[in-house]
């Protein structure tokens, strides 16, 4: 199964090479943005942007509130399995 995680692009940490930090629920991560540059929307352009990442990849952009609902989805699957195991 593949899976893409919300992430909120924070910081560009190389332009030429398309690589920038990515905040995926507090954990900051560096990600490869490569996917969704393009001459209208440059790498400097991104910061701010929510992002989905898999593998190391912004794959796509997403808007805030699909990365919201998306992160709470998430939350309440970590709570039902907690729940499970206990």
């Amino acid at each position: 199964m593949c899976l893409g995680i919300p992430g909120q692009i924070v910081e560009i940490t190389n332009a030429n090479h398309k690589l920038a930090i990515v905040d995926i629920g507090g954990v900051k991560r560096q990600v490869n943005i490569a996917c969704i540059v393009d001459e209208q929307h440059p790498p400097e352009a991104c910061i701010g942007d929510w992002v989905l990442v898999h593998v190391g990849f912004a794959m796509n952009r997403i808007n805030e509130q699909e990365a919201a609902e998306t992160l709470q989805l998430f939350q309440e699957l970590a709570a039902a399995q907690a729940g499970i195991s206990t």
